[in-house]
C-alpha cells in the first residue's frame, strides 16, 4: 500500500473540478502540465488566467522532499517558524554525505561514523516534526520517491535540482531550495512564475544500443544548458507511451541540465505496471479513475504547436545513442562522430573508469542492460582494463538486482560495487591519484559532468551517456570505441564484437527487499529533543538576518568579478564541503572559491580594496564584514547553474555581500537569492559588464522606491575619481521586495507565526 493514500485520493477528486474551471476560463483545451498547476492552486479552484512566463503564481505543493546535505539548513530554518508538525507530507533521505571510497559495506559504515551528529540531528528532527526518514544507505532521494511517493497529476517540491525525476510518474516535481521548502512545511504558498511550455513530441520506439538516455542527451543538445530556464517540458506521442516508467524518470531527471522548471510524461500503461510493481496498485486504481485528467486533452495532442510555447519532434526509431561531454551535460556528439571528436580535440582516449548508476540511471531496467553487456564480456573472453562501478539507486533495487545474478555479473568484470547513495555523481569520490591532477578520461551514467564534479581533478575529462555505452566502452577500455560497428580482440586472440543490449523493464519474480530503511515519525513529537551542540563544527542554529535599513546601498565595495561559466559548484563547492552544510559559519569558507576571477583569471583569489593585496574570496569577504562594508558580486550568463544548493545564496548573505549582479540567472538560485533578502539583479546592458572596474566603489541606487518592474540604477565610483551609471533589471514581486525589506522570507514566516 502508498504512503499518503488520502492525501492522493483528496488530490484526485478535486482535480475534475479545478480542472474544468481552468478550461473556461482559459476557454481552450489544456496540456497536463496546466492541468496540474491549476490544480494545485493555493487559491483552490481557478478564477483568473496566468500568463505563461509573467504571471507570479501561489501553489500548494502536495509533499517535500529533502536529501541530507540541503535538509539540514531546509530543517534549521523550518524550526525557527515556531510550528508543531509539518503542514505536508515530507521526508529526509540520507544519499549524499556518504562518499565512495572501497566499496558499498565499508563507505556505508564510514559514513555512519562520520556523519553520527548530522543523521541524529536529522533522525530526531524528522521523528519529533513528523517527517518521514530514510537512513543512510536507504537509497537515493530520487529513486526512493520514484519508488514510493510520486504519483501521476501531483505536485512535489525538494530540495535537490533533479526533483523532476518524479515527471517519470507524471508528477510536476521542482527541485527548489530550502527555504521554499521551510515555507511549504510551515504552511505557507509556494510561489513560482507561470511555467512556459516546451513540448516534446516522440514518435517511433528505441531499439537496439539507443535507451532513455540518448533521448534527453539529444535534447540537451538542441536546447543547452539554459534552453528550458523558466519552462516546464512535456514529453508525448507513442513514443513516450513505448518508454518504461523509470526511462521516462531518466529523461525528466536530466532535464535539470537544461535549466527546466521540470519535465513531465502522461499517465499511460507503463506508469501504472510500474506502481503496480512497487506495491501500490491502490494509487494505480485510483489514477485509472481519473485517467482524462492526467493527460493533454486530444486537441493538444492532434495540433501541439498551438497550444506549446516551442515544439521539437523526434523519431526514436533514427536516434543512436549519444555521448555527451566533456566538462557541460549539453556539448552532445552521436556515437558515430564521437570518435572523430575525441581525436580532433585531443581529449584522452583511454578510458580510466566507467561509473553507471546513481539518481538518473539506477533503475531495474538500467542494471539489467548493463549487465546483458557485461555478461558478453564474461562470455566472449574479453578482458577488462578501465575500472568499473555501480552505483545502486535504492536497497530495494540493489537487493533484487542482487538476487537476480546482475551484481555478480559485474564482479566477474572487475566491477565495484558501491553504496546506495549519490557517491561519485556529487563529488563524493575519494578517488586515489585525483590529487595528482592528471589528464584523464571517465564515462558515467549520470546527469552532471562539470569541471572537477566527480573528482575534484579539474583534468579529468568526464562524459555522460547510458548504463549501457558506459559499460561497453569499460568494457574497450577506450572512448573511441563504436559497440555498434567495431570489434575487440579476446583473451584467446579472436575478433569478436558486443550484441545489442537487453533487459526487463521489470523484475519477472517483483522487487524484493528484506530492510528498505524507512524510519516513521513519531506520532506525537511535543516530547522529543533536538540537541545541537553549540560546539559542533557540523551543526549551528541560525540567528535571522537583518532587516534592510531603509536607505539606497551606498560604498559597496565589488568582491569578484566572476568570467564564464559560474554554477552553484563554484559558488559553494560540493565534496569534502558537504559535511559543512548544517554550519552556515564554515560552509561560507567555500564562498565562490571555484569562481574564475575576470582581472587575473585565477579562482580564490580577489583583490582587497582596504589592503590592495590579493587574498582568497571568503577571506576578503570577512575582512570587509569585519570593518563594515558591504560587497556586490558580479557575474556572468546563467550564474547559478547546477544544483538547488540554498548555501550559494545564503554564504554571500552570512558574510555581508548585499547584491548579486549578472548578466543572466539560473531560475532556482535567482529565487533563493531572493529568499535570503538578498537584490538578485540583472544588467539592462549586458555590456555594462564591461564598465565594472577592480577598484570600484558601488552604489545601488532607487531602493527606497523599490517596485516591481521599476529599474534600479547601479553608479560606479571608478579608482580615477571618475563614475558612471547604468540602469539594471530585477524580476520582484511584491511579496519578494517585502522579503528584502524584512531581512528574509524566513522573517516574515516567523512573524506570521508568532503574530
Amino acid at each position: 500500500m502508498a504512503f499518503d493514500l488520502d492525501m492522493i485520493k483528496g488530490v484526485y477528486a478535486r482535480m475534475q473540478e479545478r480542472v474544468e474551471a481552468a478550461r473556461q476560463i482559459e476557454g481552450r483545451p489544456l496540456t497536463l502540465a496546466e492541468k496540474i498547476l491549476y490544480s494545485h492552486l493555493w487559491e483552490g479552484t481557478p478564477t483568473q488566467v496566468y500568463q505563461r512566463g509573467k504571471s507570479y503564481v501561489d501553489f500548494a505543493p502536495d509533499r517535500v522532499a529533502m536529501q541530507d546535505a540541503t535538509a539540514q539548513m531546509a530543517l534549521l530554518q523550518f524550526m525557527q517558524a515556531g510550528r508543531p508538525q509539518v503542514a505536508v507530507p515530507s521526508t529526509v533521505h540520507c544519499d549524499h554525505l556518504i562518499q565512495a571510497e572501497v566499496g558499498a559495506v565499508a563507505d556505508l559504515q564510514t559514513a555512519k561514523d562520520k556523519n553520527k551528529e548530522v543523521y541524529d540531528f536529522l533522525a530526531s528532527v524528522s521523528n519529533k516534526y513528523g517527517i518521514g526518514f530514510w537512513k543512510p544507505g536507504a537509497g537515493i532521494i530520487h529513486q526512493v520517491v520514484l519508488e514510493n511517493y510520486a504519483f501521476p497529476g501531483g505536485m512535489m517540491i525538494g530540495t535537490d535540482s533533479h526533483t523532476p525525476n518524479a515527471g517519470g510518474l507524471g508528477m510536476v516535481a521542482i527541485g527548489v531550495g530550502g527555504a521554499d521548502a521551510s515555507d511549504v512545511m510551515s504552511g505557507l504558498a509556494w510561489e513560482l512564475k507561470m511555467p512556459k511550455l516546451i513540448g516534446v513530441k516522440l514518435t517511433g520506439k528505441l531499439s537496439g544500443w539507443a535507451a532513455a538516455k540518448d533521448v534527453i542527451l539529444w535534447v540537451a543538445g538542441q536546447l543547452t544548458v539554459k534552453g528550458g530556464t523558466g519552462c516546464i517540458v512535456e514529453y508525448f506521442g507513442e513514443g513516450a507511451e513505448s518508454l518504461s516508467c523509470t526511462g521516462k524518470g531518466t529523461i525528466c531527471n536530466m532535464g535539470a541540465e537544461i535549466g527546466a522548471t521540470t519535465s513531465i510524461f502522461a499517465y499511460d500503461e507503463k506508469m501504472a505496471a510500474y506502481l503496480r510493481s512497487t506495491d501500490r496498485s491502490d494509487v494505480a486504481d485510483a489514477a485509472n479513475a481519473v485517467a482524462g485528467y492526467l493527460r493533454s486533452d486530444d486537441e493538444v495532442y492532434a495540433d501541439p504547436a498551438s497550444f506549446y510555447d516551442q515544439l521539437i519532434e523526434l523519431d526514436l526509431s533514427t536516434l543512436e545513442p549519444h555521448v555527451n561531454g566533456p566538462f557541460t551535460p549539453d556539448l552532445a556528439w552521436p556515437l558515430s562522430k564521437f570518435a572523430t571528436a575525441v581525436k580532433e580535440n585531443g581529449w584522452p582516449e583511454v578510458l580510466s573508469v566507467g561509473l553507471i548508476g546513481s539518481c538518473t540511471n539506477s533503475s531495474y531496467e538500467d542494471i539489467s542492460r548493463a549487465a546483458s553487456v557485461a555478461q558478453q564480456a564474461v562470455d566472449k573472453r574479453l578482458v577488462v582494463t578501465s575500472e568499473y562501478t555501480i552505483t545502486p539507486g535504492s536497497e530495494q533495487v540493489r537487493y533484487t538486482v542482487d538476487r537476480d545474478g546482475f551484481l555478480d555479473t559485474f564482479a566477474q568484470i572487475g566491477g565495484v560495487v558501491l553504496a546506495n547513495a549519490c557517491g561519485p555523481c556529487i563529488g563524493q569520490w575519494a578517488r586515489h591519484g585525483a590529487e595528482k591532477g592528471e589528464k584523464n578520461s571517465i564515462i558515467t551514467s549520470f546527469n552532471r559532468n562539470f569541471s572537477k564534479r566527480a573528482d575534484g581533478n579539474p583534468n579529468t575529462h568526464s562524459f555522460v551517456a547510458s548504463p549501457e555505452i558506459v559499460t561497453a566502452l569499460a568494457i574497450a577500455g577506450r572512448l573511441t570505441f563504436n559497440p555498434l560497428t567495431d570489434t575487440l580482440v579476446n583473451s584467446e586472440g579472436l575478433t569478436v564484437m558486443l550484441d545489442e543490449p537487453s533487459g526487463l523493464e521489470l523484475p519477472a519474480k517483483g522487487f524484493a527487499v528484506e530492510d528498505a530503511g524507512y524510519q516513521a515519525p513519531a506520532e506525537d513529537g511535543t516530547t522529543v529533543q533536538v540537541i545541537v551542540s553549540p560546539t559542533s563544527d557540523r551543526l549551528q542554529l541560525l540567528e535571522p538576518f537583518k532587516a534592510w535599513e531603509g536607505t539606497d546601498l551606498n560604498g559597496l565595495k565589488l568582491l569578484i568579478k566572476a568570467k564564464g561559466k559560474c554554477t552553484t559548484d563554484h559558488i559553494s563547492m560540493a565534496g569534502p564541503w558537504l559535511k559543512y552544510r548544517g554550519h552556515l559559519d564554515n560552509i561560507s569558507n567555500n564562498m565562490l572559491i571555484g569562481a574564475v576571477n575576470y582581472y587575473n583569471e585565477k579562482t580564490n583569489t580577489v583583490k582587497n580594496q582596504l589592503t590592495g593585496v590579493y587574498g582568497e574570496v571568503p577571506a576578503v569577504q570577512r575582512d570587509y564584514k569585519a570593518n563594515g562594508i558591504g560587497t556586490i558580486v558580479v557575474g556572468d550568463e546563467n550564474y547559478g547553474e547546477g544544483s538547488s544548493r540554498e548555501h550559494a545564496a545564503m554564504e554571500p548573505r552570512f558574510l555581508g555581500a548585499r547584491a548579486i549582479l549578472v548578466k543572466s540567472f539560473a531560475r532556482i538560485h535567482e529565487t533563493n537569492l531572493k529568499k535570503q533578502g538578498m537584490l538578485a539583479l540583472t544588467f539592462a546592458d549586458t555590456a555594462d559588464y564591461d564598465k565594472i572596474q577592480e577598484d570600484d566603489t558601488i552604489d545601488i541606487k532607487g531602493l527606497q522606491t523599490f517596485a516591481p518592474g521599476v529599474q534600479l540604477t547601479i553608479v560606479l565610483h571608478h579608482a580615477d575619481g571618475t563614475t558612471e551609471e547604468f540602469p539594471v533589471n530585477h524580476t520582484y514581486n511584491e511579496q519578494q521586495i517585502e522579503w528584502f525589506k524584512e531581512g528574509s522570507a524566513l522573517n516574515i514566516i516567523r512573524k506570521s507565526v508568532n503574530a
